[in-house]
């Protein structure tokens, strides 16, 4: 990849102001455009593409059929089963222009690093009375890997705790020395421990994703930031007792006392349709509910027998 391409603004989908589900205190959340995984059941679907995207909000359309009008690839339509034809949409925003109830918007956005900082700083008494900080999330900031490193340097400039939210999937030495000089926390993302199962949901390996947090892991000894693994809980594929057991035995052979589970949250499925993306899970029920409590207690239990804390984000 070139140095141009590595290091230019990636597009941003949101930034959220006050949260307390991406690690410690109150913190601004920085959502990232990209990744190189294919997860399933992407919690934000509409942070895999790196490009931006158009969305639709079917239930906040009052169907004035502005959009349809001034669309100059007569993209949008009634009869298109996601509404708008997104081979067709050469996504100039003309309708998001003309939509009077926001049910069109824009899915990405450039922002500079000043940009971004200067949103988050905006923050910066919340995170003082609470503990908090900033927390790269996406997508995959990785991605991007020398502009991120470029604002994880700025936020400590700032004086902010810094967190990263990854899937594990990158150059473990261009991460050493461009992002971990910078990072106090990373939440790690261990979906699977079998490779072919990994490659199934997730549609590559992860080979290099388990070599890189034991990498991690060893780097952590020197207590200089803190590593937590994390397992999002999808009914009857990453929760099934095979997987839990393989998580569990990881964890005990490499001295992991900490856990995260992420049970599952069905919102991400009603995020596809408005993005023109099909339901990959259409009937499954449990997956599209939210996860059983019961489950819930059961799994952590195990891991706890296994002198493993596992709490819930």
């Amino acid at each position: 990849m070139k140095s141009k391409e590595r290091s230019r603004p990636p597009l941003i989908v949101d930034i959220e102001g006050n949260s307390r589900e991406d690690g410690p205190g109150i913190r601004s959340v920085i959502f990232f455009k990209g990744c190189p995984l294919n997860c399933l059941w992407c919690q934000n679907p509409e942070s895999k593409k790196k490009e931006a995207e158009l969305w639709w909000d079917r239930e906040k359309c009052i169907g004035c059929g502005d959009c349809i009008k001034v669309c100059p690839a007569e993209a949008i339509s009634e009869d298109n089963p996601f509404f708008i034809d997104r081979n067709l949409c050469a996504l100039c925003l003309r309708c998001v222009e003309v939509c009077p109830s926001t049910a069109l918007r824009r899915v990405g956005r450039e922002m500079t690093v000043e940009e971004i900082v200067r949103e988050v700083v905006s923050y910066r008494p919340f995170f003082d009375t609470s503990g908090g900080g900033v927390t790269l999330s996406g997508g995959e900031p990785t991605l991007p890997i020398e502009f991120t490193s470029v604002l994880l340097k700025r936020f400590k400039e700032e004086g902010i705790h810094t967190l990263l939210e990854t899937a594990g999937l990158f150059d473990f030495g261009e991460f050493e020395s461009l992002l971990l000089p910078y990072l106090d926390m990373i939440y790690f993302d261990i979906k699977f421990i079998d490779p072919r199962e990994h490659e199934r949901y997730c549609g590559v390996d992860n080979e290099r994703i388990l070599e890189n947090f034991l990498l991690l892991r060893a780097r952590s000894r020197t207590g200089h930031f803190e590593l937590i693994p994390r397992t999002p809980l999808i009914p009857g594929i990453t929760d099934r007792e095979t997987n839990i057991q393989a998580l569990t035995d990881f964890y005990s052979h490499h001295q992991v006392r900490k856990t995260i589970l992420l049970p599952n949250n069905p919102a991400w499925i009603q995020k596809l349709a408005r993005i023109g993306r099909k339901d990959p899970f259409k009937n499954k029920n449990p997956i599209r509910k939210f996860y059983d409590p019961e489950n819930e207690k059961r799994i952590r239990e195990y891991f706890l027998k296994h002198g493993i804390e596992a709490s819930f984000g």
